[in-house]
């Protein structure tokens, strides 16, 4: 007698892909679990993306030239320096938007707070830091001081 086997349900077929889907969001919900939000980084530090603000980072012969993209937030919210080599963008994002109509009244606001830093190597000279902000677009050019381009000494490593 012959036996036809036959072809097991999707559910079933899918069941690998399903526990591990379910695994996935399972660990993306344990991220939040005891983290409270507080800035827009805690946010995206807890999905394991890259720290806000994104940065656009070229390095030139002669400078550092880096891009801040830092929508909504105004120019006086902002603190850039520069300490022990180290840049530092700090800042804070708020919000307010009011909807009234005949029937109802709609008050939001947002709010959220930010610090990048990033390691530049060096200590620019006074006044050898320019910066512009227009549209949320943060654009810094820091000038190399005299020394900062010093060549690389490669090491050779000798068999024992």
């Amino acid at each position: 007698m012959t036996q036809h086997q036959t072809p097991a349900p999707k559910t079933e077929r899918n069941a690998p892909f399903l526990q591990s889907m379910q695994r996935e969001m399972n660990q993306f919900i344990d991220r939040f679990r005891g983290h409270p939000m507080t800035s827009p980084g805690d946010f995206f530090e807890a999905l394991g993306a890259p720290a806000f603000p994104a940065l656009d980072v070229v390095e030139t012969a002669d400078a550092l030239e880096i891009t801040a993209e830092i929508p909504g937030v105004n120019e006086d919210d902002l603190d850039i320096s520069i300490s022990q080599n180290v840049l530092t963008l700090k800042g804070e994002k708020t919000s307010d938007h009011e909807d009234k109509e005949q029937d109802f009244h709609l008050v939001e606001r947002r709010y959220g707070s930010f610090r990048r830093q990033l390691p530049i190597g060096f200590t620019p000279d006074d006044g050898a830091v320019d910066a512009t902000f227009v549209n949320g677009v943060l654009k810094l050019k820091i000038s190399k001081p005299a020394g900062a381009n010093e060549p690389v000494q490669k090491i050779k490593i000798s068999k024992a």
